[in-house]
């Protein structure tokens, strides 16, 4: 089997599994909450510390990839995660599934900023897309086995399944890395590992993202938030001054210079934080308006991850041949049109109304995100393929959190924060007691936000134009061939 076939098995293991972990804990957080009594503060930290760990790593995975190796550093994540999935199913608190769950995030870290490196490094220029699109087949394929088996496990067993379910995919994942991946990018070795750039990048990104959470949850003083705000802001000048003064930067800013690859993470970080809270926003409207249960919710959001995986392949490979500017374009403007139907929904709207604007919205999702990967990680120089992943990674990470955090801040326009804890924090939220009508209003302004997002998203990925021959000063040129 030739090499590029054998990367593109090897990395789809690894999305698989981060997609099923990526929807299975989204059905069943009420039910974790429920089981060890957390708040609902804890609770949303099931899903942010995993985002947390992976999002303060990412830069510094990149870089210590391209310095020792991406295939050593992608078998090391798949560990990682692995242990990370086994601890968090044994937790006897909550506090012990958030660190754990951010122990996941560094696994996840590895997996996410060097998958995408190693499919472009193994991948000729003119089927790129279509490799790209494949595992993004994959990771959604997880997402769709996520949904269905988080109603399934919780319906017959406890919430401890919903996690050591990747324990043995981790380890044929790690095993199979191990054995049938080489390192074929040629690894900067000896150059120094940027410490400093990391604390102040670290600190930068925790900090503001810890004042938007505090935001979202309405509790925190707000002299402190504006402390997070300004210690961030600081954080990240000391950082951006920092990396322009070494020779051996955690982040080469130069790669800012090259236009296709800022538009493109641009529009990507825009995308995520129009749609991240997207999925977890209509499991709630499908419980607690709808009525239904975690497994029937689960499977009626099906349509949009089957409409992603008929038409995601199709659009890598068209973009392979066309470019991405059609696809990336017209994929945003459909998934702001579904998000506005969306925006419609009520107590009233029917299941297959609400299933063909899911449909709409994979189909979106699908025209945008292969063509987006493909011109994001074919417009960099080689070497830097590492830190460029993990770059592409972050900022979809910190667009991913911000989702959800807006969504809850727009919401408490038509539902008070406590109605909004209560039903997340609850074993069940269609046994909360809430008005159904307020509830699905608030939902419809989340919507609406969002696709308000989205349509920016639209101008920094138009703006990045094709692909140049130029490259900035001092960085390698690339070897791939101009659109």
């Amino acid at each position: 089997m030739q090499y590029k076939w054998t990367v593109l098995t090897v990395t789809t293991v690894g999305v698989l599994m981060s997609g099923i972990d990526s929807r299975i804990v989204v059905i069943g957080i009420p039910q974790v909450a429920a089981a060890l009594g957390a708040d609902a503060e804890q609770a949303i930290w099931f899903t942010q510390a995993y985002i947390f760990g992976s999002t303060v790593s990412l830069l510094v995975v990149g870089r210590v990839s391209d310095m020792v190796g991406r295939v050593k550093i992608y078998t090391v994540g798949f560990s990682i995660f692995t242990a990370g999935s086994l601890l968090t199913s044994l937790s006897p608190s909550p506090n012990y599934v958030i660190i754990f769950r951010v122990l996941q995030g560094l696994g996840s870290a590895a997996l996410f900023a060097n998958s995408a490196a190693i499919i472009t490094d193994s991948a000729p220029r003119d089927q790129l897309g279509l490799f790209l699109g494949i595992n993004q087949v994959a990771f959604r394929a997880g997402a769709m086995l996520g949904l269905t088996l988080s109603g399934l496990i919780l319906a017959v067993t406890d919430w401890r399944a919903l996690f050591y379910v990747n324990v043995p995919i981790g380890i044929f994942g790690t095993y199979w890395a191990h054995r049938r991946l080489k390192e074929v990018s040629r690894p900067e070795r000896g150059a120094p590992m940027d410490w400093q750039g990391f604390v102040t990048f670290s600190i930068s990104i925790v900090s503001f993202l810890l004042a938007l959470t505090f935001a979202a949850y309405g509790t925190f003083p707000l002299g402190w938030l504006l402390a997070l705000v300004a210690a961030s802001a600081a954080s990240l000048w000391l950082f951006a001054r920092r990396e322009r003064s070494i020779p051996h930067p955690l982040l080469d800013l130069k790669l800012l210079r090259i236009k296709e690859f800022t538009g493109g993470v641009t529009a990507q970080m825009l995308n995520s934080l129009a749609w991240g809270a997207v999925i977890l926003l209509l499991s709630l409207y499908l419980q607690l308006v709808q009525d239904y249960s975690p497994l029937q919710a689960g499977l009626a959001i099906l349509p949009f991850d089957l409409a992603f995986l008929a038409v995601g392949p199709l659009s890598g490979r068209l973009s392979d041949k066309y470019g991405h500017m059609p696809f990336t374009t017209s994929g945003l403007a459909v998934m702001s049109g579904s998000l506005l139907l969306m925006s419609n929904t009520s107590v009233s709207t029917p299941y297959l109304t609400l299933a063909l604007y899911l449909v709409v919205f994979g189909v979106g999702v699908g025209l945008f995100s292969s063509p987006n990967m493909s011109s994001i990680m074919g417009s960099v120089p080689p070497r830097d393929r590492g830190v460029a992943s993990g770059v592409r990674a972050t900022f979809f990470n910190i667009g991913y959190v911000l989702s959800f955090n807006v969504a809850i801040l727009v919401m408490t326009l038509a539902v008070p924060y406590p109605v909004i804890s209560q039903v997340i924090s609850a074993s069940s939220p269609a046994t909360v007691v809430v008005d159904k009508v307020m509830f699905a209003r608030g939902l419809d302004y989340a919507f609406q936000v969002s696709a308000l997002i989205n349509l920016v998203a639209i101008a920094p990925s138009v703006l990045r134009g094709k692909r140049s021959t130029e490259v900035p000063r001092g960085a390698t040129p690339t070897l791939l061939e101009p659109e």
